[in-house]
Formats: C-alpha cells, structure tokens, sequence
C-alpha cells in the first residue's frame, strides 16, 4: 500500500522540576541548599531514512512522545534529560504544520535530520535563588513543557525520470522492462493507482531512477480522475517523459493536453526539460517517429517494449539530458 499523506500528533518532553534541598552534613550544621536543576525534556526528530517508499507505519501509530526530565536532586545533582524521540520517513517528505499550514522544511537525503518539537527547559533547584542575603530559599522552578505539534507529512516522490502520459499509454509496461521495478499492468485505464519507481541499469554502474506517474487526464490539475493527489509527485523529477501512444487518434492534440495540465498545475514544473516518447510502436512493425509541434522538447523517440526496440537509444538520451543538467547546476 503506498501512503502518501499523514497526519501525526508530535509531543516533546515536559523539563524536570528544580529540587529544594539543603546539606546534611555532621560537621555543616549550616550547609546551605544544594537542590538541583531538572533535566531537560526530550526533543522529537524527523530523520529520512533511504529503507522506506511510503509513511505507511503512521497509519498504525499516530502519536509519539519524547521523555520528560528527571527532577533535580540534593547534592547538587541535576535531573537526566529525556529521551528524544525520532521518526523516520523516507526522502521527499515535506513536513507542515497542520494548524497554521506553515511548512517547517522537507527531507531530501538519508540521515537528514530536521527537530520538529522542543523539549521543555529543566527547572532551576534552590540553589540558584540562593544570595548574600538571602541564604536558605525554599524556591524552585516546575519544568517547562514541551512543544505539542500536530504535523503534516506529505511524500513526494524523488525521481530522476517522470514518465507523463494517459492511462494507459505504456508507462507501466516500459518502465517493467527497463528496471526491475513490477507495477500493475492491464489493458484498462488507471492500471496504475500509485506512483512505482524503478531503478535503470546502464553500463559502468550508471543508474538513474525513473517514476511511473498515475494516467492523467483532462482536468487532472482541478482533481479529475486520480488527479492532484499524484501530480505532486512529478515536482521533483528533474526531466519528464510525455508518451504518447503510437495508436493515438491525434497525437498533437494529445501532447497539447498534456503539456496544458502540467502547466496549469505547475509553471515551474512546466518548465523543467521534457521529450516526447511515442509507445507501441510493434503495432507498426517498422521504425517511425511521428512529427509534432514540440519547440521546448530535447528531442522524440518511438519505442516498443513489449518488443524491446527503441529503448537503448532513450535510455542514452535520458543519461546525456542527466549528465548536461548537472552541469548546469554544478
């Protein structure tokens, strides 16, 4: 089951309380107050964690809690801090605040680490408020509390490929021959209900990570169909795939919507460096690529995978589109 959207209840440690003591000491009849300080409370974490695809396990858990601190003790002894608590998702998770809506940051890499609630400072003991003259207090501070958050995970997927295209335009089967990946596929539409990744072998230990995308339809960027709640998962991608299938009644007229619904979703997402992929093309039994007007596309392809043609030729492409981008960047 894939999960990509959660909602978890987060509480940080309550800080232990101060202590009000004095030394008992049979030469020290006057010993003055030794209480201590409580201990800190226990932060709460997010950590991305490469191991997990989806924020499943927070179906079944929806509230942790961080320790709270240990009171402070005579002699001067200051409380144990508490525990932090720390919760794993995997990279891509955008973490919000649900009440305020205010998005507090996003885990993009293993081990990446973000605090999303504070544990309560520890109490001060007796011993602080102690003065020239005012040498035996019996004051002392409680705990402070801990933050209670009530937070927002979203996964979006991180993908080097997005493959865009309608229900039932080859994305599934394409991306089961050229990785390992095993996503539903049927001669229905909406085969796919939940975005799959796959991992793409080349030579020389190359790889780079394709996304198969849910079909997307007309109106997809108001809701339709599967809609919104997938679209967000080829903001990350860095070049997208449009495929288009070679049977298509109007392949223009199926390109134009496609590009329109990525781009009254997302201009920025418009914008990222996207080709043209024309699928089945066993159905002809010969090479053919068809001409469209695509002026922003690096370049077009006809592939078939059920019958393996075409697919070295993209997957060098896609690796060379790859290689220019993080030049740019770098």
């Amino acid at each position: 089951m894939f999960i990509d959207l959660v909602t978890v209840r987060v509480t940080a440690g309550t800080g232990g309380s101060g202590c009000t003591s004095f030394r008992r000491e049979k030469f020290a009849p006057m010993g003055g107050p030794d209480g201590g300080d409580g201990g800190k409370g226990g932060d709460v974490f997010v950590r991305g964690d490469s191991n997990l695809a989806t924020l499943l396990d927070f179906t079944y858990r929806d509230h942790w809690e961080a320790e709270r601190g240990e009171h402070g003790m005579g002699s001067n002894k200051t409380g144990r801090s508490g525990s932090d608590v720390v919760l794993p998702v995997p990279p891509g998770t955008v973490i919000r605040d649900r009440d305020s809506g205010e998005r507090l940051g996003e885990i993009l890499e293993h081990g990446q680490e973000m605090r999303v609630a504070k544990g309560g400072r520890g109490g001060k003991g007796n011993t602080f408020f102690a003065t020239a003259t005012h040498q035996a207090p019996r004051e002392w501070q409680p705990g402070e509390e801990g933050e209670i958050r009530t937070l927002e995970f979203e996964l979006k997927l991180i993908a080097d490929i997005g493959l865009v295209g309608q229900p039932n335009a080859g994305k599934s089967t394409l991306l089961s021959v050229i990785s390992a990946a095993r996503p539903k596929i049927a001669d229905y539409p909406f085969t796919t209900l939940q975005p799959n990744l796959g991992v793409v072998q080349l030579s020389d230990s190359r790889t780079f990570v394709v996304a198969d995308i849910p079909g997307i339809i007309e109106g997809a960027h108001e809701g339709r169909g599967l809609g919104l709640q997938f679209l967000r998962h080829i903001e990350r991608t860095r070049i997208l795939a449009f495929m288009i299938p070679i049977d298509a009644m109007d392949w223009q007229a199926e390109y134009d919507q496609l590009r329109r619904e990525i781009e009254q979703y997302s201009p920025e997402l418009a914008s990222k460096p996207h080709c043209v992929v024309f699928t089945k093309l066993d159905l002809l039994g010969e090479p053919y690529v068809p001409e469209i007007q695509a002026p922003r596309a690096f370049g077009m392809w006809s592939i078939s995978a059920a019958g393996r043609l075409g697919l070295d030729e993209l997957k060098a492409a896609w690796w060379t589109q790859l290689l220019h981008l993080k030049k740019v960047a770098g």
